[in-house]
């Protein structure tokens, strides 16, 4: 009787959250060209890098766990506005209100099954850097895999706002130069930002991206988690959870 009290005072069902989490998993696990992107599209960039760099072992050792916080975000980024824009203009969505389901139920499996996802991605991507692309970082893997599970979580929620807004896939991807790309452009990789002009710093510092860079490059230059790690993944974190009450107010019954 308590669970049930326990249950009935959440602003979730913990059931129905779990059932749709299930339902976009094996969603997702029928479409092969979502999960080859998803799964493998991150490793490969990986290599791709360790090629570019390869004559060059210190740019890799610079660059390399920096991306740890910018491809997680691209590639989660275009499979969750696109998974997600199905169900709105397929209709899914809209019958799934229709029954007694929040919108946070909603919200919450979505993010329950791409988190699952996110996790498999950080650990291949992770354990391929370390291992046999010979990414030296001075502090533990796990932080790595800590920033690219917060870096996909950051694009599941900005994919699930954006489709609220687009048409069809092709919209969605669109929003991507618009939403993604500059933080791309701004958040350190290329220039430090306390070398870049004010308004562009200023950008940088709002920009979530920025902080998962960081963090990504305290994790690889120190040997111990820092109060600056920390800092950036809760930032993240918070950010993450902001969008997705966003993307919660625009499923509409």
């Amino acid at each position: 009787m308590k669970g049930a009290g326990l249950a009935e005072r959440l602003p979730f069902s913990p059931t129905i959250t779990g059932a749709t989490a299930v339902r976009v998993l094996q969603q997702i696990s029928r479409d092969r060209g979502s999960t080859a992107l998803l799964l493998g599209i991150p490793c490969m960039l990986m290599v791709l890098l360790k090629l570019m760099f390869q004559g060059s072992e210190a740019s890799f050792e610079r660059v390399g766990p920096q991306v740890f916080g910018i491809f997680p975000v691209i590639v989660m980024y275009l499979v969750a506005s696109v998974s997600t824009l199905r169900e709105r203009t397929t209709g899914t969505a809209e019958r799934l209100l229709t029954m007694p389901v929040r919108r946070l139920d909603i919200v919450l499996g979505y993010s329950l099954a791409f988190t699952f996802l996110a996790l498999l991605q950080a650990v291949l991507s992770t354990l391929l850097a370390v291992g046999p692309l010979g990414l030296d970082i001075k502090g533990p893997a796990y932080l790595l895999m800590v920033i690219a599970m917060l870096g996909a979580l950051l694009g599941l929620a900005l994919g699930l706002l954006v489709s609220a807004f687009a048409r069809n896939e092709f919209q969605a991807v669109q929003f991507l130069p618009a939403g993604v790309l500059p933080q791309f452009l701004v958040c350190g990789l290329f220039v430090p930002r306390e070398e870049m002009q004010g308004a562009l710093a200023a950008a940088a510092k709002a920009m979530p991206m920025t902080y998962a860079v960081q963090a990504a490059g305290e994790a690889a230059t120190h040997t111990e988690i820092t109060g600056l790690f920390v800092r950036d993944a809760l930032l993240i974190l918070l950010c993450v959870i902001l969008v997705l009450v966003a993307s919660a107010a625009t499923l509409k019954r």
